[in-house]
């Protein structure tokens, strides 16, 4: 995006133990609290399940037929060339800078999904969710310790200088891959070299003399079908012409002195009024009609040799596709002849060329693996220095995070382009793997981040990682889900500060039982749960200055009306109020 996105408003209806919320988001950190199974992970499920995520009819709310859920992003008037096509493709309408997902669940399971009112598949919505949302559940910490994924964030935080190179390696990539394939299908197909010529040049030379036009076929039988029943079109519509306009007893005749009587009885009364309406247009609609069967009347007429000459273009037509097709319908099958057509010159100067065309080929996939080395290497060296500077960046954070002496390491596993490269080096993204190591001090080993790392510096770690990113990645919403899990005292301070300063540059939706965290919330909002016999409501509201610190004592104590959990509160709103000054 050429700006940042944000989700301004979700709302949920019928799901889990929540019959109705409504949550109007701001650009900034806004934070959900709530006491343990009030609903707060049902409001990350609402966003699971609107942006594309597997749909259960369990979570519909007992004794509804249906859940539903929407939300409404913020979008520039400009978005990225990908995200646009993706929504040409659905056609689905960008307007007034709003995306608008829906998602609903009936009790049977069904699911439907929205995008700007246009039913769409989920899994639309799921890719365009990755343009504007990042979500870091429970199980973003397990996705850390994985390649594929510590290979995504280098890539996300080397932004545009490493797209590029992406881009270009992958040009090289397909043209390479192309190649070989073209190759080999000239090394296994020599043996039938021959009558593969011989197919394709009495192909095309039927194709040539046939000089078929697309949806011609279709025509053809129609226009036979027409000269074929001239006689029985004739008394059909002769038939009805005089039905219709016989001076005596003509339908016309009949509708129009209807029409006169009812004509002279007018503004007498308005239901016989209303009669009156109906047989003017009826009588005015049968006389155009009746115009139109005299003028088809005087068009009609038999033409033996044009229909002697349809008939032996569909036997023509016919017999072609049945020889070099395979189809049901004849204009289809026409289409993919066409593209055969037109390949086939090339194919068969492949295939008269023999050794000497696959020489000429083999020539030129040396030329284009010399490119693509060259690519290759250059995305290497991108991604090398963004390794440094977000190693760097994030060992910064991290001393922010209570893990002062923790330094993060990534190192790249690439070939020695000097050497000979076997074709298993190269993927689609490169010849790099990427490894993500920390180090507890500066003189200690290198530890896998999946070993070396508890539960509470993997989320720290995580949330360092995303405060680097976040200032050259283009998401605009961030959402975390126990960011704080395994973190207490001075660090879950440090984890609010650091989520407060990622929100200045992305919006931020955390979920959190920490009050350490909640305070840097810009908007505060609690989940609650109600009780009342078997039923169980859950309802969520944004919370003023007095209600943020009843709120936050009662996360510290337990109890909202304690006067040193208040005064405690207290204090960590004034800590946000004077960091902020």
């Amino acid at each position: 995006m050429s700006d940042r996105t944000h989700l301004e408003e979700i709302s949920i209806r019928n799901l889990g133990i929540i019959e109705e919320s409504h949550l109007e988001l701001s650009k900034g950190l806004n934070v959900l609290t709530g006491e343990t199974g009030a609903g707060k992970t049902m409001i990350l499920t609402a966003l699971n399940l609107v942006l594309g995520g597997k749909s259960e009819s369990s979570l519909v709310r007992t004794g509804s037929d249906r859940l539903t859920v929407a939300a409404t992003f913020a979008a520039p008037s400009e978005v990225s060339t990908e995200f646009a096509n993706m929504l040409d493709e659905s056609d689905v309408k960008f307007e007034d800078g709003k995306i608008i997902f829906a998602r609903s669940v009936t009790a049977e399971g069904k699911s439907k999904a929205l995008c700007n009112g246009v039913t769409v598949p989920a899994s639309l919505l799921n890719d365009l969710a990755e343009h504007l949302i990042e979500i870091h559940g429970q199980s973003a910490n397990t996705q850390l310790v994985k390649p594929l994924r510590q290979r995504e964030l280098l890539d996300r935080f080397g932004g545009e200088n490493i797209a590029t190179a992406i881009s270009k390696y992958r040009s090289h990539f397909d043209e390479y891959l192309d190649l070989k394939a073209r190759i080999k299908n000239m090394k296994s197909a020599s043996s039938e070299r021959d009558k593969e010529v011989a197919d394709l040049e009495e192909f095309l030379d039927g194709w040539n003399k046939l000089k078929a036009t697309r949806g011609e076929f279709a025509a053809t039988v129609d226009e036979i079908s027409r000269l074929s029943s001239v006689e029985d079109l004739r008394v059909a519509a002769v038939g009805a012409n005089e039905a219709s306009s016989d001076e005596e007893s003509g339908a016309l005749t009949a509708l129009g002195a209807a029409k006169k009587f009812l004509e002279g009885a007018k503004g007498r009364d308005s239901r016989l009024d209303t009669i009156a309406d109906q047989v003017a247009e009826s009588f005015y609609a049968l006389d155009e009609a009746t115009r139109d069967l005299s003028s088809y009347i005087s068009s009609l007429e038999a033409d033996p040799d044009r229909l002697n000459l349809l008939q032996e273009r569909r036997a023509a037509l016919t017999a072609f596709v049945k020889k070099w097709g395979g189809g049901t319908d004849p204009d289809e099958e026409m289409v993919h002849l066409a593209a055969k057509a037109k390949s086939g010159r090339e194919s068969i100067a492949d295939l008269r060329g023999g050794d000497n065309r696959i020489a000429e080929l083999e020539l030129e996939l040396s030329g284009v693996k010399e490119k693509l080395v060259a690519a290759a290497k250059k995305l290497t060296q991108e991604r090398k220095n963004s390794a440094t500077a977000l190693s760097a960046s994030v060992s910064e954070e991290l001393t922010y995070l209570s893990m002062p002496h923790t330094q993060l390491v990534i190192d790249l596993i690439s070939p020695d382009y000097a050497g000979p490269l076997k074709e298993s080096d190269f993927t689609s993204l490169g010849c790099d793997e990427v490894s993500i190591s920390i180090k507890a001090h500066a003189t200690a080993n290198k530890v896998a981040i999946g070993k070396g790392a508890s539960g509470g510096e993997m989320s720290r770690i995580m949330l360092a990682l995303e405060v680097v990113i976040a200032k050259t990645d283009p998401v605009g919403t961030y959402i975390f889900d126990e960011v704080d899990a395994g973190v207490g005292g001075k660090a879950a301070i440090e984890v609010g500060r650091r989520l407060h300063l990622l929100a200045q540059s992305a919006q931020v939706i955390v979920v959190t039982h920490l009050p350490q965290v909640a305070a840097w919330a810009d908007t505060h909002f609690r989940v609650k749960k109600r009780s009342d016999g078997s039923i169980v409501e859950s309802g969520v509201e944004q919370l003023s200055d007095a209600q943020r610190v009843e709120e936050i004592a009662r996360m510290l104590a337990g109890l909202e009306e304690s006067t040193s959990a208040l005064e405690h509160a207290s204090e960590l709103l004034a800590m946000r109020g004077n960091a902020l000054t």
